[in-house]
């Protein structure tokens, strides 16, 4: 029997995901910029994809960064 988790990055990932879908809930919006310094995630738009997964409407939009570059910015819709 296997008891150890064979994908040592599993654990990590989810945890990832957690926090990335509490700061989105809590209505914030991120990048990954934001996420690598946020929570260490080097691969957002696979959390992205885990929180889809989820049943989660995750939405989206191009972004124009001080220095010219466009990056993607993820969001949830927050209705109160």
């Amino acid at each position: 029997m296997i008891t150890e988790n064979i994908n040592p990055n599993e654990q990590s990932s989810q945890s990832q995901t957690k926090r990335i879908l509490k700061h989105m809930l809590d209505g914030g919006r991120i990048t990954s910029m934001s996420a690598l310094e946020g929570v260490g995630s080097f691969r957002l738009s696979a959390r992205i994809y885990d929180i889809k997964s989820l049943g989660y409407d995750v939405q989206d939009e191009w972004i124009t960064l001080p220095n010219g570059k466009r990056v993607k910015q993820y969001f949830i819709e927050v209705v109160e």
